[in-house]
């Protein structure tokens, strides 16, 4: 378990220093751009989206499985809060209704892989599809306008400005990532979940009702899918029936990038919110060091690549 311990601690080490190298890369390569503050507060206003999945999606990944059908459950949660605040006009209502469905289609994942032991790749692909055309057929293609959402205090609270520049929606990231570590690291339940993703067998055999760990989170990962859904939309305004769209490879990507391998049973929350910070700086820094936006996916790749391989060095070397 310390060897363990310390495999974390040094792979989390690595990714605090590539995106330290990632930022003094830019600041070289564009000091007007990564010198100034208003960089800073644009990735802090629309990173949180991706980054409050990505942390629900580490709980997943840790288990062993995998969920493929987030960026759907967002935009069909976006959806249905569009359309219970425009018919009742009441924030709390349209929120509250659209995280009751949000975690309905987490729950509905999770007993689909539990009790017909399903493979959570295949069944969350066909269910990515479902949510994002049931979206399509319900909405028409069309998308519909939230401006009155700015009427109600929780609009600022959720996506406002504090102090007239430090966006809300990352102290919301930065708490449910808190919340999320102290699951993992002060709760028994975490425990469960480390030891669901390392040997079910052998966790069954210590009494945890894995089947129960693995519907947990993936019905977690479908309300903060939901809740992402609701604060990408009232950022901008604006329901787009194409929400959710892009953000299944950057998620995926920053859960890996943090440390957190495919195979389960290992991985950890700060990790996962530094690669979330480096996927999301990372096309605005290319673009502002005057390179094409084609070098983005290359680079995306690359490091990607260069960090799973360092941090399957690491844990071989320690343990």
């Amino acid at each position: 378990m310390a060897r363990l311990k310390a495999a974390e601690y040094r792979s989390q080490l690595s990714v605090v220093f590539i995106l330290l190298a990632i930022i003094v890369l830019f600041i070289v390569g564009s000091p007007k751009a990564f010198l100034s503050g208003d960089i800073y507060a644009a990735f802090m206003s629309t990173i949180p989206f991706s980054m409050i999945m990505a942390l629900s999606l580490t709980l997943v990944v840790i288990t062993g499985e995998m969920d493929l059908s987030f960026p759907s459950i967002m935009g069909f949660c976006g959806y249905i809060f569009t359309v219970v605040f425009h018919a009742s006009g009441s924030f709390p209502l349209a929120l509250l209704t659209c995280i009751v469905v949000g975690l309905g289609a987490g729950f509905l994942n999770g007993l689909l892989i539990v009790k017909l032991r399903l493979p959570s790749l295949v069944l969350t692909i066909g269910t990515q599809f479902f949510w994002a055309g049931l979206t399509q057929v319900l909405c028409g293609g069309l998308g519909k306008t939230l401006v009155p959402t700015k009427q109600s205090i929780l609009y600022y609270l959720f996506v406002g400005r504090i102090g007239g520049k430090l966006p809300a929606q990352i102290l919301w990231a930065v708490l449910i990532g808190f919340i999320i570590w102290l699951v993992l690291n002060r709760h028994r339940f975490g425990a469960h979940i480390y030891f669901t993703g390392d040997n079910p067998a052998s966790a069954r055999v210590m009494g945890v009702n894995v089947d129960k760990v693995k519907m947990v989170v993936f019905t977690q990962m479908g309300g903060f899918a939901a809740f992402a859904g609701v604060l990408a939309s009232i950022e901008v305004l604006y329901f787009w029936p194409t929400l959710g769209q892009g953000y299944l490879l950057k998620t995926i990507a920053a859960v890996f990038l943090g440390g957190t391998p495919v195979e389960g049973g290992v991985g950890t929350v700060f990790g996962t919110f530094i690669g979330a910070i480096i996927i999301g700086i990372l096309e605005a820094g290319i673009i502002a060091m005057g390179m094409s936006g084609f070098w983005t996916q290359l680079v995306y790749g690359l490091i990607i690549v260069v960090s799973i391989a360092m941090h399957s060095l690491l844990r071989r070397k320690i343990i």
